[in-house]
């Protein structure tokens, strides 16, 4: 009987030690600044792109989100939605090869987009919409690189672009692809309808956040590992000398 407790009390350990180091990996991935949907069709018109930034800090609060577009393949038409308690400052730089439009020639492009005045508590996170007119039609990427800054006067520079292995860096910079025309037009505009909505309110708990497929998987994770413990005390359940003596 001793040697079946040791058994089961490694096992017990080994599976809450996994857990654990599971829902942590979960919790720093959904602290990431992020922008939604993750796809559009190259050239797509009259969109919204949505900048998730979580609060990663207990003891300070995220006081400004600097987000920079862009301008070798810019983003036309840039209006940015209203947030309870922030002030939204548009910046726009002049191009250097204007773009052709149905509508005339763009010579100028918003290049940054600031939020300040509001806060974002611990634990909590901010949805950021910004509409745009037209996406560029020559690139198969774009590419967000944001600056939040807290209270304390920390500065988070999500500015990373992925390597050429495709491992994520440990700041990557939001970014979506852009799919070709034509058949993938349907995956975007659905990615699109999908894209998260602002709440009403200022703030928003984290726990409702983008990480829900990722915490999805890592509990499908945790229940594999769970089950293995069962197997493990199964099998020392059913060997010989394992139960009490006399039965």
């Amino acid at each position: 009987m001793s040697t079946t407790r040791t058994l089961l009390r490694r096992a017990g350990a080994v599976t809450a030690l996994t857990a654990a180091g599971l829902l942590a990996a979960a919790g720093v991935a959904s602290a990431h600044v992020t922008v939604h949907p993750e796809s559009y069709a190259k050239g797509a018109t009259d969109g919204v792109l949505t900048f998730r930034v979580p609060n990663e800090e207990d003891t300070a609060s995220t006081t400004k989100v600097q987000v920079f577009l862009p301008t070798d393949h810019p983003v036309l038409g840039v209006l940015v939605s209203p947030r309870d308690g922030w002030t939204a400052k548009v910046t726009t730089t002049k191009l250097k090869t204007p773009v052709k439009t149905d509508d005339g020639t763009i010579t100028d492009a918003a290049s940054e987009i600031t939020w300040t005045g509001g806060k974002i508590g611990a634990g909590q996170f901010e949805d950021f919409d910004v509409a745009f007119g037209q996406l560029p039609e020559d690139t198969g990427e774009l590419t967000f690189k944001t600056l939040q800054t807290y209270s304390d006067g920390k500065v988070v520079r999500w500015i990373e672009e992925a390597g050429s292995g495709g491992e994520e860096p440990e700041n990557p910079a939001p970014t979506i692809k852009l799919t070709a025309n034509g058949a993938d037009d349907d995956s975007a505009t659905a990615a699109s309808a999908a894209a998260p909505k602002s709440a009403d309110t200022s703030t928003s708990t984290a726990a409702g956040s983008d990480s829900t497929a990722r915490s999805l998987g890592s509990a499908g994770l945790i229940v594999g590992v769970l089950g293995l413990a069962a197997g493990g005390y199964a099998v020392v359940r059913g060997r010989p000398g394992a139960g009490h003596r006399g039965e």
